[in-house]
């Protein structure tokens, strides 16, 4: 939406083109299927550690279709929002989006964008949290505890990623909120698009930093390259 937003503002575009409402909605739905899909890997890793014995659940088969239920919800969800009108364009920004003002159809995308999935990984996070410490204070088999440990270290990165996503998203929400008592900026989505676009960067980076083997082979190949010059040398 940014290459389309600057390409428009290049060529000294003001008008809507004839898929700007699609990429609006595609914006909303891919936004929620993202979230989501934080959230099925944190209530994955939770029925793996505190229901270990309902092997049903854990099946690929189940997990497959989470999934699908995932990506269809995250799909229809905003559909409503093509045939009710609300996706709309706005020339200041150069793209197509539900208008910053006091609305059901605002209300109900951030929700199912940001609220609901955040409040349950949270949420999540802290049962194992508690689910723990609990197992700490019984007497339980060392394999119970390491795999608790280590599911709720997977959910705490899991988190840690939402966090970084919400924090470059703050810009975005302030106006929002500023939205529901006054006018926002007129260019509030092109000073927001700067802050979720380098939100990437950083998840790119955290990516990196919990993907063990992906860092070791990078820093093997960072290591190798100096004595193979010097080698040639």
């Amino acid at each position: 939406m940014i290459i389309v937003t600057l390409n428009n503002d290049l060529k000294q575009i003001d008008y809507q083109d004839s898929l700007c409402i699609v990429r609006g909605y595609l914006s909303y739905a891919l936004c929620i299927i993202m979230n989501c899909s934080f959230l099925l890997q944190a209530l994955h890793r939770y029925i793996l550690v505190v229901y270990p014995t309902r092997l049903f659940w854990q099946t690929k088969q189940i997990y497959i279709l989470f999934i699908c239920i995932t990506w269809i919800y995250g799909f229809l969800s905003p559909l409503a929002f093509i045939f009710t009108g609300d996706i709309t364009y706005d020339v200041d920004n150069q793209l197509c989006q539900i208008p910053l003002k006091l609305s059901f159809s605002l209300i109900f995308a951030i929700s199912n964008v940001y609220i609901i999935p955040t409040f349950l990984i949270q949420l999540i996070y802290m049962k194992l949290v508690r689910y723990v410490k609990e197992i700490r204070k019984r007497v339980t088999t060392g394999n119970s505890l390491f795999r608790a440990q280590r599911e709720l270290r997977m959910v705490r990165r899991i988190l840690i990623i939402l966090t970084i996503l919400i924090i470059f998203g703050l810009p975005y929400t302030i106006f929002i909120l500023i939205s529901f008592f006054t006018e926002p900026p007129k260019y509030h989505f092109r000073i927001a698009g700067m802050f979720m676009n380098s939100s990437s960067v950083f998840v790119m980076i955290a990516l990196f930093q919990f993907t063990e083997p992906l860092k070791v082979s990078v820093l093997k190949r960072i290591n190798l390259r100096p004595t193979a010059i010097r080698t040639i040398t």
